[in-house]
């Protein structure tokens, strides 16, 4: 058999996650949140109360890790030492913490064949920042999704909002701007779009319209 993968690329809070499972759902493909996989690692080296920007502190809690990966009614859940850490880590302190995980040499070699196995064995939809670029540089296609960040912030404050957690706009979108420089100026496999993703530009979109859009790129790509 034949599986097909599916890139999207693009920066946080540019809703990646919410268009790629729908699309996984539409498809009939495994969704595959490579971010949960980070923030998963990210939350482990907050349960150690190491410093997640320090290599020296987070690489030798490699060793051993335990990650799994399961799916629930078709929804993605992540496992750390075998409790159910989906909500942790979305948290907002595991976002950042996450961000600077992934500029860890180690821990992108650690986590890159454990994404490409998933893409060997089922057709998917994989979300990040450097699926096009690195994990899946032979996708069949290949999305960079972005918005403003402005409008990034403002998504993410309504996100946070509906959970019943405190936010500031102008703090999200700090943080936002700071995020983004992290990842595209990282060392290793910075946020970047390949040469040959078709570009999805969100800001004036709402989620319908976002995915009536990325629907019609792929279609485009793979066809019906």
């Amino acid at each position: 058999m034949s599986f097909k993968s599916i890139a999207i690329d693009g920066p946080a809070g540019a809703g990646k996650s919410t268009l790629a499972r729908k699309l996984a759902e539409k498809l009939g493909y495994i969704y595959v949140d490579t971010g949960a996989i980070y923030r998963t690692v990210a939350l482990k080296v907050l349960w150690e109360k190491a410093d997640p920007a320090d290599p020296a502190q987070v690489v030798p809690l490699l060793e051993g890790l335990e990650i799994h990966m399961g799916y629930e009614d078709g929804v993605q859940k992540m496992y750390l030492e075998g409790e159910d850490v989906s909500g942790a880590i979305r948290r907002h302190k595991v976002s950042g913490a996450a961000s600077q995980v992934s500029a860890i040499p180690e821990v992108r070699s650690f986590l890159l064949e454990f994404q490409r196995r998933l893409a060997r064995e089922s057709s998917v939809v994989m979300d990040g920042r450097d699926i096009g670029t690195v994990v899946l540089p032979d996708a069949d296609v290949k999305i960079f999704l972005t918005a403003a960040p402005e409008a990034r912030a403002r998504r993410r404050l309504l996100e946070l909002e509906q959970r019943g957690e405190a936010a500031d706009y102008e703090a999200i979108l700090h943080d936002i701007r700071e995020r983004d420089y992290q990842d595209e100026h990282r060392p290793i496999a910075p946020l970047k779009q390949a040469a040959d993703a078709l570009l999805l530009d969100t800001t004036d979109l709402d989620l319908g319209q976002s995915m009536s859009c990325l629907l019609s790129l792929v279609k485009e790509k793979i066809g019906p």
